[in-house]
């Protein structure tokens, strides 16, 4: 309760920081001191320290993985403020309101966390996304940009209405919005009629739009590549997290009546995500866009979560999370820096900027899930949650997903290739001192969880 209630409050006091300070960097650094505040706020609600009492009448359920969860959306932000706040206050004069929507998403990724009804879970998924509707049109001079921010709003409305009849068609169904175990809508049996698991139907297909799994994915690389890079970088790593654990929440118990039919649909979704991700961002000359069609595939990889549906998997969408936003934010902080955006404007960096290229190949090496770095258990934990659930009949769909794995090596090796073999001048704006040293903390701690993933879980998980 408390990272619901102090980012709600948080976002109001950005909003109104605004009226008092024009001066951005104060407003970047109010922004931080919330966050820190945030942060701790969940701690102490994590280890039952100090924990706001609000009645939520059953609505709401708080455990430690959903706790954990925002933990790491609320660190992942932290250093993304940290990172890139200088570029935020880039992009245009209403920097409070920024950083307002940001806290606003934050509070419905903490509803996300903790729903124990479907009306928290549509309240969670529109307070999340209507900011980043907002944040992709942030840049007001920028068509492409105008553009991609009226196909997100358009597009994630009509997923909204989806996901509404599919709620009305489960109270139909049931009678309630409750999720709890004891009245599972997710265990309610075909003998019921059509009216169940067609509304799990329809919001199964709202949520995957929102993680922008295929045939929902769409939207994806046109609305990454218009908004600004900066906001990008949010939108594809804390945001796309946040739809899995909601995933998790609602589908991590099954009837054995729809059992039957998920293992059909399911394995479908998760090849067709891996199999579009991953070709078509062989194909792309643009690092950014690039970037927006791996972020499909690494969707691929963290619907694993859902086909496993046990401990491995809860874990493994823990260190996934963690392990793809550090990275993802890493890669994107250089990126927006750079003067140039294909391939070709990396060439010759490692001359240039030695340190920063480094950093950007452990990021890369951790995306594509090397050895030594978090993103090899993060993929090694979705792929053995897969085969403790479903045993050798999902050895088939554990190779397909090794084999993109192999295919995502390529295009992350692209722009390793591009910094350290290639002959160019890459042409970067100046970083500071601080800037290199952030990156090279988050490499640490991408190489060190790669090394010990159980410094991670066994402190937020268990």
């Amino acid at each position: 309760m408390n990272a619901i209630i102090l980012s709600a409050i948080a976002g109001v006091v950005m909003m109104f920081s605004g009226i008092f300070s024009k001066n951005k960097h104060a407003l970047t650094n109010t922004a931080i001191a919330g966050l820190l505040i945030l942060l701790i706020g969940n701690i102490l609600d994590t280890y039952h320290v100090y924990t706001i009492t609000v009645n939520t009448h059953d609505m709401l359920h708080f455990d430690k993985f959903g706790a954990s969860f925002n933990s790491i959306a609320i660190g992942a932000t932290l250093l993304y403020v940290l990172l890139s706040g200088r570029d935020i206050e880039k992009v245009g004069v209403n920097v409070a309101e920024y950083y307002a929507l940001v806290f606003f998403a934050l509070c419905g990724i903490s509803l996300l966390s903790s729903f124990n009804s479907l009306l928290i879970l549509f309240l969670g998924v529109e307070i999340m996304s209507i900011p980043l509707y907002i944040l992709t049109g942030a840049d007001k001079k920028n068509l492409k940009g105008n553009e991609a921010s009226l196909k997100y709003f358009l597009m994630g409305a009509f997923s909204t209405g989806i996901m509404l009849m599919g709620i009305a068609l489960l109270y139909g169904a049931t009678g309630n919005f409750e999720i709890n175990p004891s009245q599972s809508l997710i265990n309610v049996p075909l003998t019921h009629g059509i009216l169940g698991p067609l509304g799990l139907l329809f919001i199964f297909i709202s949520l995957s739009f929102k993680v922008s799994a295929a045939p929902f994915h769409f939207w994806t690389p046109d609305v990454y590549d218009g908004a600004p890079s900066v906001f990008t970088s949010f939108m594809a790593t804390i945001i796309k997290s946040a739809g899995f654990i909601a995933f998790i929440r609602l589908f991590s118990s099954r009837s054995e009546d729809l059992e039957v039919s998920w293992q059909v649909i399911l394995p479908l979704v998760i090849v067709a995500t891996l199999l579009i991700g991953n070709i078509t961002a062989v194909f792309q000359q643009s690092v950014k866009r690039m970037l927006a069609y791996s972020s499909i595939a690494q969707a691929g990889f963290m619907l694993f979560a859902l086909y496993g549906s046990n401990d491995l998997a809860r874990e493994g969408i823990i260190l996934y999370a963690t392990a793809y936003s550090l990275a993802t934010i890493g890669i994107f902080a250089i990126l927006i820096r750079m003067k140039d955006y294909t391939f070709d404007g990396y060439n010759g960096l490692a001359k240039k900027q030695p340190l920063l290229a480094f950093v950007n190949t452990v990021f890369l090496l951790s995306l594509a899930g090397i050895p030594l770095t978090a993103g090899f258990f993060a993929k090694y934990y979705m792929l053995a949650s897969a085969i403790k659930e479903g045993g050798h009949s999902a050895l088939w769909l554990v190779i397909v997903a090794l084999l993109f794995a192999a295919v995502s090596v390529y295009y992350y090796f692209r722009v390793i290739q591009a910094m350290y073999f290639k002959d160019g001048e890459a042409e970067m704006s100046e970083t500071n001192k601080g800037f290199r040293i952030l990156l090279v903390i988050i490499a640490c701690i991408i190489i060190l969880i790669g090394i010990y993933p159980s410094l991670l879980l066994d402190r937020l998980y268990f």
